[in-house]
């Protein structure tokens, strides 16, 4: 195998494929990349078997062939190299070693054969469609802060993306919950996600996905089946296992009869729970909300800190409350808010909080109270 290529273009490539090489590996194969290079091009593949990426990228290709080397490795020397330097690679037949040379630079690094790399294999997919990037980066962006990190409750360890029906006909929707708050955002149903298997995916895909869904713009092919689901543009194609669990019943948990409603400045409120919060302990982290008309004063009491007290003028026109939240899991949610105002619905001290956008019923935020 040789080939030649472009700094930048390997760079990219490189760093997509190795962030999802678990740096812990008990298994010497899965610290590598596959680097394949044929025709025009140059494919890179990395697993850590739950979640397979194959980034390809043009270069100049002498020599047909495939070998694996060390991603974090290979991904350090890459991006040491100068900006606009093309780049080397050549491995000889028989031969463990991989040449890295640019300009008067020349690394060699051990490789492993080609023929002990992990393929995932690919399922029938039932369900197939296409959505733009931006529409599915928000869908997962609005909904992943809600995640659970609890292993134990490993169902909830991801978003749960499923066709249902909407206020206007069948959307595409992501739910994700940890039992203190949850994160339910829609988009229309694209052409073909009809009948599409619901799943979860898993907390790292949805890390992953990140780098995929950058432009905005992008066509992405979406596959879905009951074990796999795979997303992928013209270079890059992400495969991933779904977690296997069914997701709780979600819609029991969002509150329908909340009728005392707050409307906020949704960057300001944001900022002002960022700083009464500086001075609660970690480990309580409670804020308190005080209601009044078209008042609302955040408090926190820390007896070992401190207190803080900030007031924000607001559109209330309720009775008298008072409710306390976490502090994080607040912030949060207002930072998700594109539209300007955030919309609170209470209905007790003691029940969940229903949050939306403005009047937008696309993506709706549920957060449980603590008492303070």
């Amino acid at each position: 195998m040789k080939f030649s290529i472009e700094r930048g273009a390997l760079l990219k490539a490189v760093a997509q494929a190795q962030s999802v090489v678990e740096r812990r590996n008990t298994i010497p194969i899965l610290a590598n990349i596959l680097i394949e290079a044929e025709g025009d091009a140059v494919r890179l593949r990395a697993t850590d078997l739950d979640i397979e990426v194959i980034d390809s990228a043009p270069a100049m290709v002498e020599r047909a062939g495939a070998t694996t080397v060390p991603a974090v490795l290979i991904n350090e020397i890459v991006r040491k190299l100068p900006d606009g330097a093309l780049v080397q690679l050549a491995a000889q037949a028989g031969e463990d070693r991989l040449t890295i040379s640019a300009g008067r630079s020349n690394f060699t690094l051990a490789t492993l054969p080609r023929e002990d790399f992990p393929l995932m294999a690919s399922p029938e997919y039932t369900t197939n469609f296409t959505a733009r990037a931006g529409d599915l980066r928000r869908l997962f962006e609005k909904a992943r802060f809600a995640i659970s990190t609890e292993e134990t409750r490993y169902y909830l360890n991801g978003i749960y993306m499923h066709v249902t029906p909407g206020d206007d006909g069948q959307v595409l929707r992501c739910v994700a919950t940890d039992g203190h708050r949850l994160a339910r955002v829609d988009m229309a149903l694209p052409a073909g996600a009809q009948g599409m298997p619901g799943v979860i995916v898993p907390r790292k895909t949805v890390g992953e996905l990140r780098k995929l869904l950058e432009d905005e713009d992008a066509d992405i092919a979406v596959s879905v089946s009951e074990t796999k689901l795979r997303f992928a543009t013209a270079n890059i194609t992400l495969t991933s296992k779904v977690i296997d669990g069914t997701f709780p019943d979600y819609t029991r948990v969002i509150p329908s009869g909340n009728t005392k409603k707050l409307e906020v400045d949704a960057a300001d409120f944001a900022r002002a729970v960022d700083r009464v919060a500086t001075v609660s302990s970690e480990r309580a982290r409670a804020v308190k909300l005080v209601l009044d008309e078209d008042r609302l004063v955040l408090s926190v009491n820390a007896p070992d800190a401190g207190a803080a007290e900030e007031e924000l003028a607001v559109a209330y026109g309720d009775e008298h409350l008072e409710i306390g939240f976490n502090a994080k899991y607040l912030f949060e949610i207002a930072s998700q808010i594109d539209r300007e105002n955030a919309v609170f619905l209470f209905n007790t001290p003691a029940d969940p909080t229903l949050v939306r956008e403005g009047n937008d019923q696309s993506a709706i935020y549920v957060v449980m109270p603590m008492r303070v």
